[in-house]
């Protein structure tokens, strides 16, 4: 495949797609190998830079995704008539805090660590698409664990977890320092005080869809 055929198959199945597709299945619909796929990724990368393209390739954990840049987020919202996305909780930004560096872990931990009942907004950023669940855990009781999802990862502009910011000096918590009898009893009652902060104000999206 000649390469304009290449950027111009790689954008079109992006574009169709709407959504992260990961390296090994655009590899495969593409007929190349991967490494070559990243070379016309950073192609076409080069070419909406340099033209200053309202689009933008974006590398995330492992897959690619056509999006618009942020700097067109009024125009596009002006347009389309979308509202206005309401900015992340207190509560819901020190959530996703603890369960990115820490993840899989359940609501259990993360309450532990914030010392708060967090079933609500863990429940919420769910719902947003920003955790999903990853599995249960072999302690009594099997609670769910949760992570990260690529919509987190686009929203905060990151191309995969290792490009978080790095953590203070303090050493934090993890979920296996803590007592697993204690941990499941926590995922199944209510022992904690309740959230006071809204839950409903949950989502910054970088309005690059």
């Amino acid at each position: 495949m000649q390469i304009e055929q290449a950027l111009g198959a790689l954008e079109a199945v992006l574009f169709a797609s709407g959504e992260p597709v990961e390296f090994s299945r655009l590899a495969e619909a593409l007929e190349m190998d991967t490494d070559t796929l990243r070379r016309v990724a950073d192609l076409l990368t080069e070419q909406y830079d340099k033209r200053s393209s309202g689009l933008q390739l974006m590398h995330l954990d492992g897959a690619l995704q056509l999006t618009t840049r942020a700097q067109y987020a009024e125009p596009i919202r002006a347009a389309l008539e979308v509202k206005r996305n309401t900015p992340l909780s207190n509560a819901a930004l020190e959530t996703l805090t603890i369960i990115a560096y820490n993840q899989p872990v359940t609501k259990g931990f993360v309450e532990r660590v914030r010392g708060v009942d967090s079933s609500s907004v863990v429940n919420t950023l769910t719902e947003r698409g920003l955790l999903e669940e990853a599995g249960r855990i072999e302690i009594p009781g099997k609670p769910v664990t949760y992570r990260t999802t690529a919509h987190f990862l686009r929203c905060f502009g990151l191309r995969s977890l290792a490009d978080l910011p790095p953590l203070p000096n303090a050493q934090e918590p993890t979920m296996f320092d803590l007592d697993p009898d204690e941990l499941s009893a926590q995922d199944e009652t209510d022992t904690l005080p309740p959230e006071e902060d809204n839950l409903e104000t949950v989502e910054q999206e970088q309005e690059q869809e």
